[in-house]
Parts: structure tokens; sequence; C-alpha cells
């Protein structure tokens, strides 16, 4: 499986996924990184993503071939490069959660102008001019109904969000096994009295 965390910088999606790296042992693709081994001072221009883009896509297809579950973070900006990596994923026999989180914009807003890097943690965090941000938000397209997503807030505790990812993939699996014990699609048999039972 490959956890893809998408949506604008700092509404938590880092925290996010460095966390969960950590808590399963699996690898991460992190944008931010890159960028910074790259740029002293990264201005997120298009050129400038399309490289961290390039290189990532680097490091996803080497993990490809681990079949092991990873993390990409700061990946996945718009719906065209989510379907090229969902194709990539399903070629690979991968599946794929995008975990879009979400903030609200005073508080977005607050963190972009004020980021600090002090933090350990933040290393490769840097302050954004509201052109910045503007920019990169353009770019952004939210996930639609069709593509396998769950949405946590920035704001919560980890063991909140966590929670919530691993809810969300374990309801297939529950699902599955209401299809079993399903009988609805059964021929019926005449000799038995019919009965109104339904499974939820």
């Amino acid at each position: 499986l490959i956890f893809i965390v998408v949506w604008l910088p700092v509404r938590g999606k880092s925290f996010f996924a460095r966390q969960f790296s950590e808590t399963f042992s699996a690898p991460e693709v992190n944008y931010d990184r890159l960028r910074h081994a790259l740029y002293a001072e990264p201005s997120f221009t298009k050129s400038e993503l399309d490289l961290v883009e390039k290189l990532a896509n680097y490091e996803i297809d080497e993990l490809l071939k681990t079949q092991k579950t990873f993390i990409i973070d700061g990946g996945g900006w718009t719906k065209a490069q989510r379907l090229a990596l969902r194709k990539k994923a399903q070629e690979a026999g991968f599946g794929t959660l995008i975990v879009w989180v979400q903030t609200d914009e005073n508080t977005v807003k607050y963190r972009s102008m004020k980021r600090s890097k002090k933090r350990k943690d933040d290393q490769y965090n840097v302050s954004l001019s509201a052109s910045q941000y503007e920019q990169l938000a353009k770019r952004f397209s939210a996930p639609v109904a069709n593509e396998p997503s769950v949405v946590i807030s920035g704001k919560h505790t980890y063991a909140t969000q966590a929670r919530v990812v691993l809810k969300k993939l374990v309801a297939p699996r529950v699902a599955d096994t209401k299809t079993i014990v399903n009988h609805a699609n059964r021929a019926p048999d005449a000799s038995q009295p019919r009965r109104n039972v339904i499974i939820r």
C-alpha cells in the first residue's frame, strides 16, 4: 500500500507522515527534504517543483520494487499527478490511499507566515510569503469522489489521525465480511418460509 499525504504546506501533513512512518517503520518519500537538498532558499517555481517531482519519482520507482508499504509526503498536488501515481502503483501490485490533511484557513495562514526552523523535526520547513502560498494553492486540486481517500484534521493529535486512517483501511474488510454472510443472492428455497432479514 502507498499512502499519499496531500494538501498545502503547514496543514500538518508532514507531522502525520513522519509519525506514521516511524510507527510502522515504513519508508517515506519526502518532497521537502529533496527540495532543501537542491535549493538553499526554495522559491516554489514551476521548474523547481517539476525537478523535485522528477527526483521523487525515482525514489518511488525504487521503493515499488520492495513490495513494501511506504508513504509519499508532498506529492500528488493535482488529480493528474495522483492518477499517474495510482496507475504506477497498480501496475506494481500496490493499492493507494490518499490522506487529505485539512486545517482551517486562519490557522494555515498564521502557520505559513510564522513557520519556525527552531524545532529539529521542522528542519526542512521555511516561511512562505503570501504570494508563494497563493501560487501553491492554485496548483492544488482536491481529491474527488472516485479517488480512494480519507480526510484527517491537521489540528488533531497523531493518535486520533492514525485511528481515522486505520479505520478507513479496515472498512473494506468489514464490507467483505458482510458480503460473505449476506444470503440475498441465493436462489430461493420454496420449502422454506421467506424472511425479511436486513444485514447492516
